[in-house]
């Protein structure tokens, strides 16, 4: 087992050692790594920037956006919030055990918190950490945000909540629906924090054989060209291609927004955006549907010959229910 705590607050740069750490290390080792990024939204992997962000008031204040590797939705990042990450073989991966570190530092610390949903986790009925998931070839990670004193007026001021995301959840606001640890403990503080994160790891993995240099991890060849992936407009923003066809609509596990362009009567571009957890799932949907001919039938017949899963059979019933002229 390995420990890796950051010491910059450059979402690019904390976003690129942890591509790292998967990459180097996590085939072989079960690495945590703590990390804190100041004034930044980050969005999921499949998600349409200019949706999910408002990013003129975050230019504004000089705030960042960034992108992850993983699937689900926008998030907002200050120094009131504590990010981790379990880095692991993918035979390690245990969902389970891996919340159980953090439910278990909170305990530490004298909060009540239990695991809900698809990847929240609860104290006193309110969210204070939201989690999201990646899988590489050999290793995967797992990781996510503890809020301990987060600003949560810039949170809306920064992040645009669908409606319809808000209206699934039956509550009013994305607000009123999180919590601030130190709301409920309020002499906790970052540190104390990372340190219960720190021992619940070692009760939960045993002792930690090495301690990773943060400084050395950033300025090594990887890193360098792993930030210019993330920093760059490209990745942040995606593109935007004229489409000729839209739609969109809300699911148990995430919304999404289906765009085609077709020429000659095939699907000849489709973009995809989604909060959903599963980027597996949104990559193959996008390479199914794409050359094939912009007919029901054959969107359906496409859809129809991907893996079996909630997503596929969801989107299949709703799509025979949609005009598609």
């Amino acid at each position: 087992t390995k420990f890796v705590e950051s010491n910059s607050y450059d979402p690019w740069l904390n976003l690129a050692v942890e591509e790292h750490l998967l990459n180097s290390f996590a085939g072989e080792s079960i690495v945590l790594y703590l990390w804190q990024n100041q004034n930044t939204v980050v969005i999921g992997r499949n998600q349409n920037a200019w949706q999910e962000c408002r990013l003129n008031n975050l230019e504004r204040d000089n705030g960042k956006l960034a992108r992850r590797l993983s699937g689900g939705g926008a998030v907002f990042h200050d120094l009131g919030n504590l990010n981790f990450t379990f880095l692991l073989p993918k035979r390690e991966y245990n969902l389970h055990r891996q919340l159980s570190v953090i439910v278990d530092a909170v305990k530490e610390i004298g909060i009540e918190a239990h695991f809900s949903g698809r990847n929240d986790i609860l104290a006193e009925g309110k969210k204070f950490s939201g989690n999201a998931f990646y899988h590489g070839q050999y290793a995967s990670y797992h990781h996510g945000t503890i809020l301990i004193d987060v600003d949560t007026g810039k949170l809306s001021e920064y992040l645009n909540v669908s409606k319809a995301k808000i209206e699934s959840k039956g509550v009013k606001s994305v607000v009123s629906r999180i919590v601030n640890l130190k709301e409920l403990k309020p002499d906790l503080s970052i540190e104390k924090m990372k340190k219960a994160m720190y021992m619940g790891f070692i009760e939960e993995y045993g002792r930690i054989d090495s301690v990773l240099d943060f400084e050395k991890l950033a300025v090594s060849t990887d890193v360098t060209r792993l930030y210019d992936k993330y920093s760059s407009k490209e990745w942040l923003l995606g593109r935007s291609p004229e489409f000729n066809f839209r739609t969109s609509n809300r699911f148990s596990w995430g919304g999404i927004e289906l765009l085609f362009t077709s020429r000659k009567g095939t699907i000849a571009d489709v973009a995809i955006y989604s909060d959903s957890m599963d980027v597996d799932f949104i990559e193959h949907l996008r390479q199914g549907l794409t050359g094939t001919d912009f007919s029901k039938p054959s969107i359906l017949e496409a859809l129809h010959n991907l893996p079996k899963c909630v997503e596929r059979d969801d989107i299949i019933d709703w799509l025979h229910k949609t005009d598609l002229s």
